[in-house]
């Protein structure tokens, strides 16, 4: 993946997730390093990305990463919840995927909500508006915490000012792991079809 524009890259990348500089101050509570370092460390390869977890699907069943060897994968965090961004972004994964014909059987797409609390239950009904082939996760928010932080994901509850519900700005960054589990590299939010096709099919050949 492209990696000239690093720093418009980086502020596109927190930009259009919600403004996480802003709420940046507040992730010492969440325990977890500022949006601005995670993307740094992201964008400038500072120490490894991703690594084995054990989630939860839809169905109550564990899944892990390693069931998942011998397809490239693609790792998006979020939420259902996400007004914008997180249903573009699957949105541009699926129609990828379409794109690629049979070639996305080698593809393996995997949505981890960031908002385990609303999310559980609400989790197959929403992957189902995408790919059939998208595999939804949950689990604890310690879980969940601990993968996002494995992937440099940055996520903080954001309270209503105007009542007891809340959002959650998040980063959006779609990931893409290789056959062996391997870091391969990230795109940013709003990534076009056009381009997760390139790179798919780029990585599908090797």
């Amino acid at each position: 993946m492209r990696r000239s524009g690093a720093r418009a890259l980086i502020v596109v990348a927190l930009l259009l997730a919600g403004g996480l500089f802003i709420s940046g101050g507040l992730a010492a509570a969440e325990e977890q390093p500022s949006a601005a370092q995670m993307m740094d460390d992201l964008m400038y390869g500072r120490g490894p990305v991703g690594g084995p977890f054990t989630l939860t699907d839809t169905t109550g069943k564990p899944r892990s990463d390693s069931e998942f060897r011998g397809k490239l994968m693609i790792v998006y965090f979020g939420y259902t919840y996400c007004p914008d961004v997180c249903p573009a972004d699957l949105m541009a994964i699926t129609q990828a995927l379409d794109a690629l014909g049979p070639l996305a059987e080698g593809v393996q797409p995997v949505f981890i909500t960031v908002d385990p609390e609303r999310d559980t239950k609400l989790l197959g009904e929403y992957i189902s508006a995408f790919h059939h082939s998208l595999v939804g996760l949950t689990g604890s928010p310690e879980e969940i915490r601990k993968v996002a932080n494995a992937y440099k994901a940055f996520y903080i509850k954001v309270p209503d000012a105007q009542g007891g519900d809340y959002s959650i700005d998040h980063t959006g960054v779609i990931y893409l792991m290789g056959r062996d589990g391997e870091y391969l590299g990230f795109m940013p939010p709003q990534t076009s079809p056009e381009r997760l096709t390139e790179i798919l099919r780029k990585y599908l050949g090797k």
